[in-house]
C-alpha cells in the first residue's frame, strides 16, 4: 500500500509565499511522474505543475514564473514553492505520483489535499 501525505498549506496574504510538501510512503519500487493539482470551490481539479523523473517540468500558464516544482527522490517527496500568491490561487492542492510497487505494477496515487487560502 502507498500513501501520500501533504503538508504546508495555510492562510497567506496576497504577495506572500508558501511551500507545499508531499511525501510518499509504503511499498515503493520507483516513482516516475510527480505533480500538483488544485481544485477551487465548484471547480474541476486542474493541473498546476508536474515534474518527471529526469526533472523535466511543466506548469500551468497561470503559475509560470511564480511557482516552482522540485523533487527529492531519496525522500520520495515532491515540493511546490509558491511565490507572489494571488487570491485566485485559493484552492485545495493535491499531490499526485505515478508509483511503481514492482517493476511491472504501478498506478496513480493522490494525497488527501491541503487548503491554501490567499486573503488580506
Amino acid at each position: 500500500q502507498v500513501q501520500l501525505v501533504e503538508s504546508g498549506g495555510g492562510l497567506v496574504q496576497p504577495g506572500g509565499s508558501l511551500r507545499l510538501s508531499c511525501a510518499a510512503s509504503g511499498t515503493i519500487f520507483s516513482i516516475t511522474a510527480m505533480g500538483w493539482y488544485r481544485q477551487g470551490p465548484g471547480n474541476q481539479r486542474d493541473l498546476v505543475a508536474t515534474i518527471t523523473n529526469d526533472d523535466g517540468t511543466n506548469y500551468a500558464d497561470s503559475v509560470k514564473g511564480r511557482f516552482t516544482i522540485a523533487r527529492d527522490n531519496a525522500k520520495n517527496t515532491v515540493y511546490l514553492q509558491m511565490n507572489s500568491l494571488k487570491p485566485e490561487d485559493t484552492a485545495v492542492y493535491f499531490c499526485n505520483m505515478r508509483v511503481y510497487v514492482s517493476v511491472r505494477s504501478g498506478g496513480d496515487y493522490w494525497g488527501q489535499g491541503t487548503q491554501v487560502t490567499v486573503s488580506p
